[in-house]
């Protein structure tokens, strides 16, 4: 692999805001134009983490695909911790002796789980706290979601795998513990993403797992090239497995209703979800990204079904009525229309794929007229988000890149893993057209690696996105962001009640002095075997100004506030405010 930089601008973090709390913060100065947009701040920070992904020249198809990672407060001090998934040795018989790339002999190959102490010491600094929090994932990690599902207040964590998936219940001492079987939420199945989700509207998380293909590496058989060297297979060498619903019973445990609410009933590899109201008739709707295979639109009927509508809706397919190598994905209103439009991440030689809503659930690939589509395609993308990294107001995009199968240009160079790419950030330019500004942000978005997931939120509190990678066969990166200090925001946490974590799935509108309305929602799922920062960020730019906040729960109740001071954040709970 080519040399990777080390960043040395120094960032300080003058601010330190618990997720509940509503003081105004100090701010940073200013950015100019020289300092660059993020800084890579993981080695510094204390969050050292080095993937292994079992490599051995067996081009095994699992090696290419992960990890996965997760920002959430699981000690509810106020601030973002990190869960980074690691891998494994595969194959029968093989040993870390026959790794082409061997882990460090000091380090046990188990996710690791990174406390941030940013609140308590007023620095962004990450202990690994794994051996005292009894979490003892062994297994080849695929990714991680984060959500409470038993509605104690603390986040939970679901880790699927290449093989046994694990629900670790948060304790609330610092711990977790491994309650998979007694609650029912086993899957011995290739998983790769999954999604805690309230799709009944009962005030209870629900579980979506997303499965992959079925793979027996004992009956492997390899694949090549068209030069005949050999090569990783693609997912239609496998057969597709089906995904599976999990509903919340509220004592702890969950029932399979996949089969009954029509989820059961397909298979397909599927690789992202994003949760979603596309119709926005106030039920939870589901979007699942199939690599190779049409993709899912699983719109939720409200009596515990749901209606597979992709092809209806016009996002099943790219407008060449071509199916894609979908895996990253995202949701959200980045045309300020009202509702949410889709974006998915692709393999190179596609291009990632813009689906624009019409308002009634029925879209439109607008990824050329975006210009999104010609800037994608020497890319395969992985991990993305809708984020407003410089607070100006307008949706961008974040997008990480790592290719799958060995790219022509490094192979020739002998590189030893050539599969890595630079990753990129395209802005929203507000006509609905979109700029590649990578070029622009600096060092650390020229880093060029095997890019897999990526965990949104705001590390440092300080008011802006921030990015967690997860790279395969490679270091994390905590990409912490300094280009929107120019910018003003508030940020927003929603809870049902003071005893409960955040309001998954609550539908917000902020109302600008300006006359614009920013729709946002409460969402943890997204991206890429990732789990997101669930507060509201909000950029206002350098003059608008945030009238008022409205709020529909999940359970319809719609509520609004007077918008509280930019430059902070604010919990809004439910019940509190005026009833529409």
């Amino acid at each position: 692999m080519v040399p990777l930089s080390r960043l040395g601008l120094a960032f300080t973090v003058l601010a330190a805001i618990g997720l509940a709390g509503c003081s105004e913060p100090a701010r940073g100065p200013a950015g100019d134009a020289d300092t660059p947009w993020f800084e890579d701040r993981a080695e510094a920070s204390g969050l050292r983490f080095e993937h292994f992904d079992g490599m051995s020249g067996e081009r095994y198809f699992v090696e290419v695909f992960a990890p996965g990672c997760a920002l959430f407060d699981y000690d509810g001090d106020g601030d973002l911790d990190a869960y980074l998934v690691q891998g494994g040795m595969l194959g029968p018989g093989k040993t870390l002796d026959d790794a082409t790339f061997p882990p460090a002999p000091d380090r046990k190959l188990v996710d690791r789980l990174f406390r941030n102490e940013l609140v308590e010491t007023g620095e962004l600094r990450f202990t690994d706290v794994t051996a005292d929090s009894g979490i003892a994932a062994e297994e080849y990690g695929m990714g991680v979601a984060a959500g409470d599902y038993d509605a104690d207040g603390l986040p939970d964590l679901y880790v699927t795998a290449f093989g046994p998936n694990r629900l670790l219940r948060n304790r609330g001492d610092g711990t977790f513990e491994d309650v998979t079987a007694a609650a029912g939420a086993q899957d011995e199945r290739w998983s790769s993403s999954a999604a805690f989700v309230d799709y009944d509207a009962d005030g209870r998380l629900d579980l979506y797992v997303v499965n992959y293909v079925r793979v027996d590496l004992s009956d492997h058989r390899p694949c090549r090239a068209a030069s005949g060297a050999p090569e990783y297979c693609g997912p239609n060498s496998y057969a597709p497995v089906a995904d599976r619903l999990l509903r919340n019973l509220g004592d702890g445990t969950f029932e399979d209703r996949s089969a009954a609410a029509g989820i059961g009933r397909t298979t397909a590899a599927g690789l992202g979800i994003v949760t979603t109201d596309v119709d926005n008739d106030g039920r939870t709707d589901l979007y699942v990204a199939n690599d190779g295979m049409p993709n899912q639109l699983w719109i939720n009927l409200g009596n515990g079904t749901f209606r597979e509508d992709a092809l209806l809706a016009g996002c099943a397919f790219n407008e060449d009525g071509e199916a894609e190598a979908s895996m990253g994905i995202d949701a959200a209103d980045f045309d300020d229309d009202g509702d949410e439009d889709l974006f998915m991440s692709h393999l190179d030689n596609e291009t990632n794929t813009l689906y624009v809503n019409d308002g009634r659930g029925r879209f439109d690939d607008r990824s050329f007229e975006t210009g999104l589509g010609f800037a994608s395609r020497p890319f395969t993308g992985f991990g993305a988000a809708w984020v407003d990294y410089d607070n100006d107001s307008l949706l961008d995009l974040f997008v990480v890149n790592g290719a799958v199968k060995s790219l022509e240009h490094l192979t020739l160079q002998r590189d030893p893993f050539p599969l890595h790419q630079t990753n990129q950030i395209f802005r929203n330019l507000g006509d609905g057209r979109f700029a590649d500004v990578t070029a622009e942000a600096g060092p650390a978005l020229a880093l060029s690696e095997v890019s897999r997931g990526a965990a949104f939120g705001d590390v440092d509190n300080d008011g802006d996105v921030d990015v967690l990678i997860a790279n395969n066969a490679g270091p994390a990166r905590l990409l912490i962001n300094a280009a929107a200090k120019r910018n003003r925001w508030i940020g927003l946490r929603l809870r049902e009640d003071e005893t409960r974590c955040d309001a998954v799935g609550a539908r917000v509108e902020i109302d600008l002095a300006d006359g614009r309305t920013l729709l946002r929602r409460v969402r943890r799922t997204a991206s890429y075997l990732s789990s997101n920062d669930p507060r509201i960020l909000v950029g206002l730019g350098a003059q608008a100004t945030a009238e008022v906040v409205r709020v529909r729960w999940p359970d319809g109740l719609e509520e609004s506030w007077p918008a509280p001071p930019p430059g902070a954040y604010a919990t809004l709970l439910r019940g509190t405010g005026s009833a529409e």
